[in-house]
């Protein structure tokens, strides 16, 4: 395993410099799923969830979400994207929603991070969006599936 990257050479935290390395297209794909009850899965089908839009208000909470993800986790880089595209399916076999997210950079440091985010708080906002109709639903899955770019090339993990 690697040094982790992290910390300093006193073992305190500390954001990675990033300035030696090369520019370059990165990319990431990530993936979640929101699980749901029938009954609710019909009515945002049906677009009869009370608050709203279920699926676009959550593309662009995921968006949204992208875009600041150096605000949410500490010692992420903030990040110029190039791209953040986030997709949500209804899906009858779950039944529930499917969520992917892939964001772009021409950059020194990769972007799983934030395609990670996009899908999370996408899956966030379909929860608060519906939890009036339903609060079993169930966020899971969530992981990275493919990553290019960088000194770890390709990476794909369906």
């Amino acid at each position: 395993m690697s040094k982790l990257t992290h910390l300093d050479q006193q073992g305190r935290a500390s954001m990675v410099d990033v300035g030696h390395k090369p520019e370059s297209e990165r990319i990431a794909v990530a993936r979640g799923e929101v699980h749901m009850q029938k009954a609710t899965f019909d009515l945002i089908r049906a677009g009869q969830i009370k608050k709203g839009d279920v699926l676009t208000i959550a593309q662009i909470a995921g968006i949204s979400a992208a875009k600041r993800t150096s605000d949410l986790i500490p010692l992420c880089h903030p990040l110029a994207l190039s791209k953040i595209d986030v997709q949500l399916a209804l899906d009858e076999n779950l039944p529930g929603v499917q969520i992917t997210a892939t964001a772009k950079i021409i950059g020194k440091t990769g972007v799983e991070m934030e395609a990670l985010t996009a899908v999370s708080v996408a899956a966030l906002t379909i929860y608060d969006m519906a939890k009036a109709s339903e609060k079993t639903m169930k966020i899971q899955n969530i992981r990275l599936v493919e990553k290019r770019g960088g000194a770890s090339g390709v990476i794909v993990n369906e």
